[in-house]
C-alpha cells in the first residue's frame, strides 16, 4: 500500500523537478486534460482505499477479537480529503476551483495534490481545515 503511494509521489517529483512551478504545470493544460487529471487522482485514491480495505479484511477475517485500529480509520479520513464528495461526478467544478486557486500568486508553488486536497476540503464545507492546510502550504512552499 505504502509502495503505491511512494511510486505516485516519485512520479510527481519527476514532473516537478523541472523549473516549472505547479501553477505553470496546471495552467498549460486545457479543461479536458485537467478534468482527466482530477479523475485520475480521484480514481487512484478510491482504488488504493478499496484495495487496502480488502487486504485488511483478508488478514483479519478469522480473528473474532480484532478491532480496527485508529490509524487505519485516520488513513481513510486523510485519503477522503483528496476527494470532494459534494460535487459528485461534475469535476469541472473542481477544475475551475483549481484554476482560481492558482490565480493567486501566493499559491503558485503549492504542489498540485496539496492544492487539490485544499480545494476538495473547501468544496466539502471544511473551511477551517482547508484554511489551515492552505496557510501551512503557503509557508512551506513560499519560504515566508
Amino acid at each position: 500500500m505504502v509502495f503505491y503511494i511512494n511510486v505516485i509521489l516519485i512520479l510527481f517529483s519527476f514532473l516537478y523537478s523541472q523549473e516549472n512551478s505547479p501553477s505553470h504545470f496546471w495552467k498549460k493544460y486545457n479543461q479536458d486534460q485537467k478534468i482527466a487529471f482530477i479523475n485520475g487522482v480521484y480514481g487512484t485514491v478510491s482504488k488504493l482505499k478499496s484495495h487496502h480495505k480488502s487486504e485488511v479484511r483478508k488478514q483479519y477475517m478469522h480473528d473474532k477479537n480484532w478491532i480496527e485500529p485508529y490509524y487505519i480509520e485516520r488513513y481513510y479520513e486523510i485519503a477522503d480529503e483528496y476527494r470532494a464528495n459534494s460535487v459528485g461526478y461534475d469535476l469541472t467544478i473542481i477544475a475551475s476551483h483549481m484554476d482560481a486557486f492558482y490565480s493567486n500568486s501566493d499559491n503558485y508553488n503549492i504542489p498540485i495534490l496539496e492544492a487539490l486536497r485544499i480545494v476538495s476540503l473547501v468544496q466539502d464545507g471544511e473551511q477551517k481545515k482547508a484554511n489551515i492546510r492552505l496557510l501551512r502550504a503557503q509557508q512551506k512552499n513560499n519560504n515566508f
